[in-house]
């Protein structure tokens, strides 16, 4: 019931609701509902990669080797994808020191981890990030950590390639020191930060399209439609140059004499 008030307009006149009656109670509930959906598919998409069917197996796959010791790192998946780190421990060294050839322990780890990056790389591409530690390197091949950790993660794709790899699937990434995962002020955290981070995106790479109608191929000549060659263009003599007039009391030469050359 709408409260009256002395010299005060009644709340459900039309002087001050235009535009109509107040809204329902039943409307504050529907806008909570719409607004709890929005927000529902909001995290439905942020967790896309989480729902691939593929992912969640792959997952599975390489939680289980690093489980069983056959591998030692660690997975995560987020909004943008899913990470397979590498990490280096005590007796297991991936790369020689200072260089970027890979180690027979890196290659067997590589072999474990293959078969499931395969499967993955059928729908999604996959960047490989190389990380070193802190401690400072410049040799001859490499100035920094940054063209060392680029060259480890070339060497780690040039592997992949080996393996039947779509090249259009796989790029290489150097973080050098930048990205540590725990402090690097003893041995055994500067081996954790020396990893390789298999990175699959959940959103491929996108193609180029071709632009434009195709070419039609030419036509052979005496085939209908076939451009037909222009007809030559005869040549035209150019006309002669009119004799200058003759000065006043000068004899103009006979037409068809040789004139005289000066100097005799």
């Amino acid at each position: 019931m709408a409260l009256k008030m002395r010299n005060m307009i009644p709340e459900d006149d039309r002087r001050v609701a235009p535009v109509g009656e107040p809204a329902p109670p039943w409307m504050v509930n529907y806008a909570d509902l719409m607004t709890e959906l929005v927000c529902f598919f909001i995290i439905l998409y942020a967790l896309s990669a989480a729902l691939s069917k593929d992912m969640q197996k792959a997952q599975q796959e390489v939680q289980e080797m690093i489980k069983e010791g056959k591998m030692a790192g660690q997975v995560a998946m987020d909004k943008e994808g899913m990470r397979i780190t590498l990490e280096e421990q005590s007796q297991m060294a991936f790369f020689e020191s200072g260089k970027a050839d890979m180690t027979d322990q890196m290659r067997a780890q590589m072999d474990k981890l293959a078969p499931v990056l395969l499967k993955l790389s059928e729908k999604h591409d996959i960047v490989v990030e190389g990380h070193t530690d802190n401690i400072p390197i410049a040799t001859k091949l490499y100035a920094s950590n940054w063209e060392l950790s680029t060259a480890r993660s070339t060497s780690v794709v040039k592997y992949l390639l080996s393996s039947n790899f779509s090249p259009k699937r796989l790029s290489a990434v150097g973080y050098g020191e930048y990205h540590p995962i725990v402090p690097n002020d003893t041995e055994p955290n500067r081996k954790k930060n020396r990893r390789v981070v298999f990175f699959i995106k959940n959103n491929p790479y996108p193609e180029a399209k071709a632009n434009g109608p195709p070419v039609p191929a030419k036509k052979a000549a005496g085939q209908p439609g076939a451009e037909q060659p222009a007809a030559p263009v005869e040549a035209v003599p150019a006309a002669e140059p009119a004799p200058a007039p003759a000065a006043e009391g000068e004899v103009p030469p006979a037409a068809g004499a040789a004139g005289t050359e000066g100097g005799q």
